[in-house]
């Protein structure tokens, strides 16, 4: 492809980068600095405060990264998306995982947390395919 023709990044794309950013850092703050008070409140009933931890420092990690290359190329946005769509499989599988084998204390928060990772999947999965169709 010639790249006087490279595609822009779509906009609506660039702002759900954004609201990825939130959503991390949402949940990232409290579990990095609040774990076992944070998933108590949310019906867990068992917390190992480093695994809360290093998932916090991922969700810091990809929420960050998000937000600081909304206006990166394209090939950055593909490779961003990739690596969302590995983390969110992955951690659709853990969840399942875990509602199936009944760990978690309110089954509603984990069917809630199912449903987050669900449509965030989707969405980053749309929007790798439709990057991949316009290149």
């Amino acid at each position: 492809m010639d790249i006087t023709k490279r595609a822009d990044v779509p906009r609506s794309l660039k702002m759900w980068f954004v609201v990825h950013f939130f959503a991390d850092i949402l949940f990232a703050i409290p579990m990095f600095f609040l774990p076992v008070k944070f998933f108590t409140a949310l019906g867990w009933e068992q917390i190992d405060p480093i695994a809360t931890r290093m998932v916090a420092a991922a969700l810091f990690g990809i929420g960050i990264e998000s937000l600081l290359s909304r206006n990166a190329t394209i090939d950055s946005f593909k490779t961003m998306l990739s690596l969302k769509i590995i983390w969110s499989t992955a951690a659709l599988a853990g969840l399942s995982w875990g509602l199936i084998a009944g760990v978690f204390g309110n089954t509603l928060v984990g069917i809630s947390l199912l449903g987050i990772f669900i449509l965030f999947n989707i969405l980053w999965t749309y929007w790798y395919i439709r990057l991949n169709k316009n290149l």
